[in-house]
């Protein structure tokens, strides 16, 4: 404990963020950073509990509890607050491979279990961990790290998200022969394509693809197993087969009106925007335009939030995004209870950036999307919805109600839909002949990452479901090595 006095003296502070009405005129980060000793401060309210939640990783009644790669995070807090920077830093990377992604678009499940939040606001770890790694990079204590021996044994990956960079990076470490295949053109899966540029800005993730590059990693783009190279020639080339490949199948809005024209998926308008952005700087044309339309969003999670932003970055008429839930309390709710992920109500960088240009937050309640009506030529013109009252049911399940005379039509030209995804994409786990469970996952189990097929594992989303960042780079780290295991009859892997 850094300092025992240092939650008492101190208050919370984090980074503050561009003007709004400034950067969603361009696509940088809208983050700032704090200066060395500011950060030093916020390392010194660590309690450096004997029982650190922060790090737990686990999940209680259905919910996140700590950061699941079990970060060594009041070590580290220590550290910096004693100005020991490059030591830190050292800490920082025995449990996380890609702490600048994860300092920059992880919703910190640690923060929601500190022990200082029970009663005040939490450390600020998150801010912590990116200023540490940024520092790195900053300071060149970040060097290509070849593996001094390798063993002969090659392995394949197929997806370049955050659990296939991961395992890659580990078994690299080990000494085996990695190939990475990613059928986009660009290395980074959703970290490249399904995070905007403003939250991570694709210099980052480059910048790390360099480094595994220069480590000794070999990454394939444009190249889809199933199409362009079949399992069974994978599988004849490589000593082992990893599949990362997300869990990417959209969850639709099937009602009235949906073959209209001008209704996407959210994450194929995210796309389409990063990469015309990154090819030519929207010279192209090649993505779809909010430019002086009316833009509905329908899902009230963080990927609508990007699409609110791009939308207003790209000079949409009016903005709105749904969400069937209510708005969320304040405070903790009773049946969300410390050390659990704070389900809370705050206002996001897109809505902070709504508000500022059009005086309201963009997003609505309790709304069910009853139909699309177009126009002569095809056309989305206008979406009719209703108000939904939710109620829990005698056996427990939720229950949503419409509610009468609350029938309202929404003016939408476009309209994005980001509901989720439903599981992952079929087309590869079917070429490969794999079980799957009820969720239509890999079935591989949790800790073991191995499939019906002999040398092929699973892991990150495609075995687990949509998750977070942190649980994609677990699950990588926790594959290679369990492959690595395989490979070699023993392991020194974390």
């Amino acid at each position: 404990m850094g300092k025992p006095t240092g939650f008492i003296e101190y208050q919370r502070e984090v980074p503050q963020e561009r003007n709004p009405l400034d950067r969603i005129n361009d696509w940088k980060e809208y983050q700032q950073s704090l200066c060395d000793d500011q950060y030093q401060i916020q390392g010194a309210r660590c309690m450096g509990c004997g029982t650190p939640f922060c790090h737990t990783g686990v999940q209680m009644a259905g919910m996140a509890m700590g950061c699941p790669l079990y970060n060594l995070i009041p070590e580290w807090n220590e550290l910096i607050y004693r100005g020991r920077w490059q030591e830190a830093l050292e800490r920082l990377l025995k449990t996380n491979n890609f702490p600048e992604f994860t300092g920059r678009v992880c919703p910190a499940p640690c923060e929601g279990s500190c022990t200082v939040a029970i009663h005040d606001s939490a450390v600020a770890i998150k801010s912590i961990e990116r200023a540490i790694i940024d520092k790195g990079f900053a300071e060149r204590w970040i060097v290509p790290k070849p593996p001094k021996t390798r063993t002969g044994k090659k392995v394949a990956i197929v997806g370049s998200g955050p659990a296939g960079l991961a395992s890659a990076d580990q078994l690299n470490k080990a000494g085996h022969l990695v190939t990475v295949f990613e059928r986009a053109d660009r290395i980074g899966g959703l970290l490249t394509y399904g995070i905007p540029n403003m939250k991570l800005e694709k210099s980052i993730v480059e910048r790390r693809v360099q480094l595994l590059q220069a480590e000794g990693i070999t990454f394939v783009t444009n190249t889809e197993i199933g199409k362009d190279i079949s399992p069974q020639q994978l599988r004849a080339e490589f000593d082992a087969v990893i599949l990362c490949t997300g869990a990417q199948k959209h969850r639709n809005v099937t009602i009235e009106g949906r073959e209209l024209n001008g209704i996407h998926f959210a994450m194929d308008y995210l796309t389409l925007n990063t990469k015309s952005l990154l090819d030519s700087n929207f010279e192209n044309g090649q993505f779809i335009s909010a430019k002086g339309q009316d833009v509905i969003v329908i899902g009230g999670g963080d990927t609508g939030a990007d699409c609110v932003a791009t939308a207003l970055r790209q000079g949409c008429k009016s903005i709105v995004q749904f969400g069937k839930h209510p708005q969320l309390p304040t405070e903790r709710s009773k049946n969300n209870p410390w050390p659990q992920y704070p389900q809370v109500f705050s206002l996001d960088y897109a809505y902070a950036e709504a508000a500022a240009q059009t005086g309201k937050d963009p997003r609505e309640y309790c709304l069910l999307s009853k139909k699309f009506i177009g126009d002569d030529n095809g056309q989305v013109k206008e979406l009719h919805t209703v108000q939904m009252e939710k109620t829990i049911g005698e056996d427990g399940c939720v229950v949503f109600h419409e509610i009468p005379g609350t029938e309202k039509v929404w003016p939408a030209q476009l309209v994005l839909i980001a509901a989720g995804f439903s599981g992952p994409e079929q087309e590869v786990i079917h070429s490969f002949d794999l079980h799957q469970n009820e969720r239509g996952c890999v079935d591989a189990p949790f800790g073991i990452y191995t499939t019906n097929v002999e040398g092929v594992f699973a892991a990150g989303d495609v075995r687990r479901g949509q998750s977070l960042i942190v649980w994609a780079i677990n699950e990588g780290r926790g594959v290679a090595r369990e492959c690595d295991r395989y490979l070699m009859g023993a392991t020194f892997l974390p």
